[in-house]
Order: structure tokens, then sequence, then C-alpha cells
């Protein structure tokens, strides 16, 4: 029988980690995996998981089995923390997943379930994983206008013409904040216009909130998801606890599901019946930290303000790349660097520029110029720049 597999696409981001590897030139500069990185390159453990880790491993006294939907304590820290106080308790069922990655999977799987014929609205362009899972699945998708090449900020106008013509049933899938992988993001006013065409067609939104806290504060990063869910009747939340606690390898996420027109019973009995269909039990140990530094004070308050520190370090690349660009372009043309949020920014050029940048400079991005920049360091930027400008982006 397996000799009927075909081979696979390669993950295009991989296979530029393996060529970053290979290239012995010291000045080279790895733009490409979205992983945080300090000003030394390392994706370091924060502090205040660490402290938990220690106490955890003072006291826990059993590894068995948690729960299909994993701790209910977990679940509750969460909803908190991406909510706030927007929807009542009872209102949100919820479910531990294997990172964000299991709760997008998850939400798919849901929305096959529900409704076989719905068609996902997704931007363009997006997560690519987004996509790849969809297709597995044998999912419809319908791509929406999302990035502007010529302004690198969102065309909203695209955007809101291609969302009205979803139909009642249909879902639109949505970044919460810091949007992978273009770091354009919406305003407030537009996050209501965008409500409001949800509320017109009967769509179903669905968000997924991976970067919170990185773009422009824990609070201000969850205002969109939060004024979202609050507006419609219904509304899925995958968020991801990778990248804001830095615990990318204990794979901790969480699906939420608002339903207010189907009885809680149902809607946490479906969330635990996905996660029994595909793993079971979710895993706890990433869970049971986050858990733990949400619930004490002190450890909540180290962990916001390494995430503070985070969060800034990424904001003044951003300010020294659009300066640096500045000085040497004679123009603010890059001065959208500056006002992207999140980890990543897609600068807009051409695979054949993004190649030229590699060979000649060392510089390695996505193909469709997406950057990660938290892979920069004040010294690194100048050599970006410098790249960026000699390639004739």
């Amino acid at each position: 029988m397996f000799e009927h597999l075909t081979p696979q696409k390669p993950d295009a981001i991989l296979k530029l980690v393996q060529m970053y590897r290979e290239d012995s030139r010291a000045d080279k500069v790895d733009l490409g995996v979205g992983v945080y990185k300090d000003a030394t390159g390392n994706t370091p453990v924060m502090r205040a998981i660490k402290a938990a880790e220690q106490q955890l491993w003072q006291d826990q006294t059993t590894k068995s089995y948690v729960g299909l939907a994993g701790d209910p304590g977990f679940s509750d820290a969460m909803i908190k923390l991406v909510l706030g106080d927007t929807i009542a308790r009872d209102k949100i069922a919820a479910a531990a997943t294997p990172g964000g990655t299991g709760a997008v999977r998850q939400a798919f799987e849901l929305i096959k379930m529900a409704r076989p014929d719905a068609r996902v609205f997704v931007s363009n362009p997006t997560w690519p994983n987004h996509l790849s899972i969809l297709d597995y699945l044998g999912m419809e998708t319908v791509l929406y206008r999302y990035f502007d090449d010529e302004t690198r900020g969102v065309d909203f106008d695209g955007m809101i013409a291609d969302l009205k013509t979803a139909r009642a049933g249909d879902v639109v899938l949505l970044h919460g904040c810091c949007h992978n992988p273009t770091g354009a993001n919406l305003s407030a006013v537009q996050w209501q216009d965008v409500i409001a065409v949800l509320q017109e067609t009967g769509a179903v939104p669905m968000i997924d909130i991976a970067y919170q806290g990185f773009g422009d504060g824990l609070e201000a990063d969850a205002a969109a998801t939060r004024a979202v869910a609050a507006a419609m009747p219904e509304c899925l939340i995958a968020a991801s606890c990778s990248k804001n606690f830095g615990i990318y390898r204990e794979r901790t996420g969480i699906l939420m599901m608002v339903a207010n027109g189907t009885g809680k019973g149902v809607a946490q009995g479906t969330l635990a019946f996905l996660n029994r269909q595909n793993f079971s039990f979710p895993p706890d140990h990433g869970a049971r930290l986050v858990t733990m530094i949400l619930n004490d004070d002190a450890l909540r308050a180290d962990w916001m303000a390494e995430l503070e520190e985070v969060r800034l370090s990424m904001l003044g690349l951003r300010e020294q790349l659009a300066r640096e660009l500045q000085q040497r372009a004679g123009s603010d043309r890059f001065g959208f660097l500056a006002e992207h949020r999140g980890m990543f920014s897609r600068l807009g050029t051409t695979p054949e520029l993004v190649v030229k940048m590699r060979e000649e400079h060392g510089i390695y991005m996505v193909g469709d110029s997406r950057m990660n920049i938290a892979g920069l360091n004040a010294q690194t930027v100048p050599i970006l720049a410098e790249a960026i400008i000699a390639a004739g982006v």
C-alpha cells in the first residue's frame, strides 16, 4: 500500500532553514523562522516559566490524564486573558489543544461537522498552514483581499467588498492581532466595519490570535477579538501560548467557542469529542505553567514585564530599520515597517529580489518577502537595510 504514497511538497520555511545552516558566510541573517530571538540570537525560556517549572517540579504528585478538554483552570485563565469580562463564562466552551495549530485544526473540524457546505473566507495572504489544513480537509476556501503591495498596508476597501459576498453559515477567518505574514493590521474603526459586515451577512467569525502581547500590549491586542465576540451570536477563537509565553515546544493552545444559541453542554461535549477523535488528551505541562503564571500575582507581573520587554525590543528594531532605510533611500517609502506590528512584516517585493538578497547579501527571508523582525538585532539591521537598497527593492 505504501508504494502509492507520493512525495509531499517541502515546507518552504524548513527548506530555508537548511539553506541558512549550510551558508558559511559570517554576516548571514536569518529572518525566516517564526520564533522570537533575543539580541544574541537565542530563544530564551522566560523567567516566569522557569520559576513556575521549579514550583511544579516540587509540588506535582502525578502525571495522570487531566481530561479530554484539558484542565478547566487553564480554560478559565486563558478565557480571562483573551476575552476579559466581555462574554459571560457560562456562554463559552473551551478545550486545550496541542498548540495554536491544534486549535485551528479543531476549529476547522468543528465547522465541517456543523456545516459541511460552509465556505471559509481567508485573508490573502495568510499563515500558509491555514490553507494547507483546509485543503487537506477538503473544505472550500475563498480568499479575500487584505494586503496592498503598493502601500504595504491593508486593502480595506477590497477586503470589505470581498467579505460582503459571504453568506449565512460561511466562516470568516480573521487574525486577532499582528497579522501573519504581513504585519499590517486593521484600525479599531475598521474592525467595527468588519463586524457590521459579519452581522449583515450572517457569516461566523473565526479568530486566530497567536501573538497577543507582541503588538501594542496584552489588552490592546485583545481588543478586536473581544469586540467581535461581543457583537456576534457565534464565534470561534484559536489562541496560542507559544509566542507570548515562549513555550513553543510545549504545544500549548486552546479553542474557544462562543455559541449563544447552543446549550453549553452540547458545545463543550463537541469540543471534547473532537479532541478524543484526534489525540484524546491534550498536553498538560505547558498549560499548567500558563495557568500557574496567570493565577499568581508575582509570576504574572514578572511575565508581563518580560513580555513587554520583548514587545518593545521588536518595536525598536522596526523603528531602527525604518530609519536606516530612510537614510539610504532618501524617502519615507519604508515607513510602513515602523507601523506594522508583531514579529512579521511583508516587504512587498518580488521573489526574484528575495533570491537576490539571499544570494548576494546572505539575507534569508520567505519567498513572499515575509521577514521575522525578531531575527534582527542592532548590528544586523544596517546589513538588512543595505541589502534591501542594493537589491533595488
